[in-house]
């Protein structure tokens, strides 16, 4: 019978990890992080009021509650249709705030939720309206494609109108 020794313990070469060992850990890593990722982007997409799902942003467009702009380009429009209730004002014209002071008559305290593909232009466009004055803008950063923070308008299958 040997005794344990752990002199000799501690010279064996530790185990190592075969290639499919790096591989897996690699996409446990990967998926993990993914995880984390679209988590982090849902807390931030519901940020106390100043967001809305597409369904929610749909119904409250519908009664009057909000002003909802899609910001997207015409050639998006045509090709998957405009948001019920949804006003249309792509946000590259250089008279974009002039256009939407018409819509909202004046009103810079009017809610407006903004709307585009995936939740990214109608954030960084919140910004600019509320440094603009705009007091209540409203981010629906799931979009019309989906993001992170759910699946977006299109695959909810709300309702579309078709743009000319």
């Amino acid at each position: 019978m040997r005794l344990y020794d752990p002199v000799e313990e501690s010279q064996k070469t530790p185990p190592r990890l075969s290639r499919r060992g790096i591989v897996l850990l690699g996409v446990a890593g990967l998926a993990t992080s993914g995880a984390i990722a679209a988590q982090w982007f849902n807390i931030l997409a519901e940020n106390g009021g100043t967001a809305l799902s597409p369904p929610d942003a749909h119904q409250a467009a519908l009664s009057g509650a909000v002003l909802l702009i899609d910001i997207r380009r015409p050639d998006e429009w045509r090709r998957t249709g405009l948001g019920e209730g949804a006003v249309p004002i792509d946000m590259r014209r250089p008279d974009f705030e002039e256009a939407l002071l018409q819509h909202t008559q004046g009103d810079r305290q009017r809610p407006i939720a903004l709307i585009c593909a995936r939740g990214v232009r109608s954030r960084h466009l919140s910004a600019r309206l509320l440094a603009a004055g705009y007091t209540q803008i409203i981010d629906v950063p799931e979009g019309m494609l989906g993001s992170g923070a759910g699946p977006g308008w299109l695959r909810r299958d709300l309702p579309l109108v078709a743009f000319e």
